[in-house]
């Protein structure tokens, strides 16, 4: 269809997705080879206007806790493989406790608890369940886990102790480009997983890497491969090179870039929460990815924060400007301000 589109019906594109159109293949490879600055934005145009659409101005909120950079893998991409030498940290149930206290009505719409599969957990998954209870009972919010690909009866017992949200990122559903980066680790255990956390009640977060690889044939596979999990929130993420790391000195050349493929998933996703991370660019990046269709702000770190996010360009600056006053602030200039709680816990009926 865009091929061939007239760029007035290319600008109707918003529209016609609402109307319920489905993007084919043919659709994504126009979409993800546009290249000038104009049919970007005509691009970015049609995503607000899908997300406005189902959201208005209204922009979820959420808090992550890195609690433990500990990880018994080896994926290529992460700074927090095992074999990487670097400065680890596992929070402890009175540090969890107190960083809660600093959380406690603040605004959050849903807390992300994440941890590298630290062995220390995996040994003892009731040590894992403990934890998502506690911040349960501390805030009362919608919780995300994050922690790898956990068995599923540690996945029940922290459904049943309060957590809402399982995110397990597949990074890539070509499957050769996946054994590069998450070396050694089961392609069909983490669909599997997330299949068994949706039948469980679980909303399911699924994500994937670009600038890592791949092109635009792999892209289309990943973006129809998050398609079957039905997820209920959908991630993209550029690859940023981490000191010690395998893949320390690649550089992509490829234009798929992030905001792209953010609008991109608004278009093929349009009810579902699409994020706008402060890990890569601050508050200025979320600007950029808002203005390409996302609706919730992740990577928001408790107030004078030293915890690690997942990519941290700011790892070592002074002033991190990652707290959820400074992203509320640059909201309001947009024209955009915080869903109200109901607006969240209407998604969790997901």
């Amino acid at each position: 269809m865009i091929q061939k589109m007239a760029l007035d019906k290319f600008d109707s594109l918003g529209e016609k997705v609402i109307e319920g159109y489905q993007l084919t293949d043919d659709d994504l490879r126009a979409l993800l080879s546009l290249e000038s600055e104009k049919d970007l934005e005509r691009l970015y145009s049609a995503a607000r206007k899908v997300r406005d659409h189902y959201f208005g101005n209204r922009v979820f909120l959420n808090c992550f806790i890195y609690f433990s950079t500990y990880c018994k893998n080896q994926c290529s991409f992460c700074y927090y493989n095992c074999r990487n030498e670097i400065h680890r940290y596992r929070l402890t149930m009175e540090e969890i406790k107190e960083t809660c206290k600093a959380l406690k009505g603040a605004g959050f719409h849903m807390v992300d608890l994440t941890m590298g599969e630290d062995p220390y957990y995996y040994e003892d998954p009731d040590r894992f369940v403990e934890l998502v209870q506690i911040v349960k009972e501390e805030l009362g919010l919608p919780i995300m886990i994050s922690p790898g690909l956990m068995d599923n009866a540690t996945l029940l017992k922290a459904r049943e102790k309060g957590a809402n949200f399982l995110a397990l990122y597949q990074e890539t559903y070509d499957t050769e480009l996946y054994r590069k980066l998450r070396v050694g680790q089961s392609f069909d255990g983490r669909v599997d997983a997330r299949r068994f956390a949706k039948n469980q009640g679980y909303c399911i977060e699924d994500g994937i890497l670009t600038g890592v690889g791949n092109d635009i044939e792999s892209t289309i596979l990943s973006l129809r491969g998050m398609s079957t999990n039905n997820p209920d929130m959908v991630r993209v993420m550029t690859f940023l090179p981490q000191d010690g790391t395998p893949l320390e000195g690649f550089r992509d050349k490829s234009n798929l870039s992030e905001l792209k493929i953010i609008s991109v998933l608004r278009l093929m996703f349009p009810k579902r929460l699409i994020p706008a991370s402060l890990d890569l660019e601050g508050i200025d990046g979320m600007v950029h990815r808002l203005n390409a269709g996302a609706n919730i702000v992740t990577s928001i770190l408790p107030p004078d924060s030293q915890l690690e996010g997942v990519a941290n360009y700011d790892r070592g600056f002074e002033e991190r400007d990652r707290d959820i006053k400074s992203v509320v602030r640059r909201l309001e200039i947009m024209g955009m301000k915080p869903a109200r709680q109901a607006d969240f816990e209407t998604i969790l009926g997901c």
